[in-house]
């Protein structure tokens, strides 16, 4: 969903032009404290605000800007600009926020595949450990020792599970960073 901010009388062609051309849902704002508001209630992609309300609002542009969220700050001059500009420069923020959150996910997947193989490998040498204190008995294992090597089994069987799946292609690409 975007949100577009601005007092122009070509605001309904103007939405209209942005759902035809990204296939998102409009909401117009006539006004700062309106889009205020509409930003508190919902989440949106991106907002769309007229720089003409930037300039004659500036305080109340600044609390608008403030709430919003996880969404991209598109700015334009609907006095100036055409139906094609307009949409141009919100595909080009639309497809910056994708790239944006491709990273991001990434990371994210990088950094947990990290962190799961590190703890994998303390516990397999954590129970290997153990074991080796534990040593060879000739009479049997105990119970908490027949748990303790099955244990050892299920984490390294873990490990060859993240060892066999490679990580993803995210996580590499994150590796070479």
């Amino acid at each position: 969903m975007i949100l577009l901010v601005t007092s122009s009388e070509r605001a309904s062609e103007c939405a209209e032009a942005l759902h035809g051309g990204t296939g998102e849902a409009i909401v117009v704002a006539e006004s700062l404290a309106r889009a205020s508001t509409l930003l508190r209630e919902d989440s949106y992609l991106a907002v769309v605000l007229d720089q003409y309300l930037l300039e004659t609002e500036p305080d109340e542009a600044e609390t608008t800007i403030e709430q919003m969220d996880t969404a991209i700050l598109v700015q334009v001059n609907l006095a100036v600009s055409g139906k094609a500009r307009l949409l141009r420069e919100v595909r080009a923020a639309l497809q910056c926020r994708q790239r944006e959150e491709g990273r991001a996910r990434k990371a994210a997947i990088g950094q947990l595949y990290s962190e799961l193989n590190d703890t994998v490998t303390a516990l397999l040498l954590s129970s290997e450990l153990v074991l080796e204190t534990v040593g060879p008995r000739t009479a049997g294992r105990t119970a908490g020792e027949e748990k303790l090597q099955s244990l050892h089994e299920l984490v390294k069987k873990l490990r060859r599970q993240l060892e066999t799946a490679a990580p993803p292609e995210e996580v590499q690409e994150c590796r070479r960073i």
